[in-house]
């Protein structure tokens, strides 16, 4: 029986953990849950799960890792903010079934050199994907990382008509439910430069070899090009309880998770080249990913900033990217050594400079 906390237990990775957690007692027990501000469903899962080890906020959910002893922490908090959950986790020696990319993307190479080898197991869905088709070779046999998106609410739209979409059409998502910062980036295709690099960091592949395609029906959920010209492709119908079961007992595959795709009834697959006028995010995101250093968490905390703005009726659809472009362009690197405090000066900064153009933007 593996021993679990999770981190974000009233969100929507946490609350399907939960499912997967309640449909196999004899394979997981929850020793520790946190939550951001949800109180009372922290409390009412606590209580259903037999959880004394509950705490609200980042900081409680931090001692909460250091303070209690579990086989793998899942990781389900949104934003940078996990960061001190993830370094927690991995200077504890825990598994860590990652669900926050910010924190990786952010903590960059602090992250991954303190990593153990195995110690990250991704739970984002592609990522997942890549580490199941991965299994198929070693990596010197790996031409290219195929990452799929669904395109999002405003796939074929250019960028002039998407000028003038709402908060409520970002958040109209054609196949993921995810919460509000997610899925307005995943409108922007933010989540997916995002994911860029949070592949690049867990599979050592450079950025030139990690290639987006959009795939709208979201079946397919990344593939492995391999040197031989074979790629391995990982299927299922999206349904995040699928890579969460691998995050908790990787690589164990826990039965009865998902229902498999129906291959009694037809189906048609199809595959886009991303439009990088209309969703510049992704090739931004590779340029910060190349730049290493602050530039990642500037990308993050720019866009963190501008998809408040934009839900507060301040700033525009287009005006999401723009910011994170021009925060991005406007954050010197620092000079010395990447440390954690030179990481969080560079967050605040970024997210001041982002601020200074959404203020100007909206007056």
């Amino acid at each position: 029986m593996r021993t679990v906390i999770i981190l974000g237990s009233t969100g929507s990775i946490g609350t399907q953990a939960l499912d997967v957690i309640r449909a196999n007692p004899r394979d997981f027990e929850v020793v520790g849950l946190a939550a951001g501000t949800n109180r009372a469903l922290l409390t009412e899962q606590a209580d259903a799960f037999g959880v004394d080890a509950a705490a609200l906020g980042t900081d409680e959910a931090i001692a909460l890792v250091r303070d209690v002893d579990a086989d793998v922490v899942l990781n389900g908090i949104t934003g940078s903010v996990g960061l001190g959950a993830t370094l927690a986790t991995l200077e504890k020696g825990t598994t860590l079934a990652l669900a926050n990319k910010e924190s990786l993307i952010v903590g960059g190479d602090l992250v991954t050199r303190l990593a153990a080898p195995g110690q990250i197991v991704p739970v984002d869905s592609e990522h997942s994907a890549l580490a199941q088709a991965l299994r198929s070779g070693i990596h010197s046999e790996v031409r290219r990382l195929v990452v799929t998106a669904s395109g999002g609410p405003f796939r074929g739209r250019t960028r002039e008509q998407m000028r003038t979409v709402t908060p409520a059409e970002a958040l109209a998502h054609p196949t993921w439910n995810m919460g509000r910062v997610v899925t307005t980036n995943s409108a922007t295709l933010v989540n997916k430069g995002l994911e860029v690099i949070e592949a690049h960091l867990l599979f050592d592949v450079p950025y030139d070899r990690i290639e987006v395609v959009v795939h709208p029906q979201s079946l397919v959920h990344s593939m492995v090009e391999f040197i031989d010209g074979s790629t391995i492709a990982q299927a299922s119908p999206p349904d995040m309880r699928l890579p969460i079961s691998l995050g908790l007992d990787w690589p164990r595959r826990i039965g009865g998770v998902g229902a498999p795709i129906d291959w009694t009834r037809a189906h048609e697959w199809t595959f886009e080249p991303l439009d990088d006028t209309a969703f510049p995010a992704v090739a931004l995101a590779k340029e910060v990913g190349r730049a290493g250093g602050i530039h990642p968490a500037v990308y993050n905390a720019a866009n963190e900033q501008a998809v408040e703005a934009f839900h507060d009726g301040r700033i525009g659809f287009l005006d999401i990217v723009d910011t994170v472009r021009a925060t991005v362009d406007a954050v010197p690197a620092p000079d010395g050594e990447l440390t954690l405090e030179v990481l969080l000066a560079a967050e605040a900064e970024a997210r001041e400079a982002a601020d200074r153009r959404i203020a100007a933007l909206a007056g």
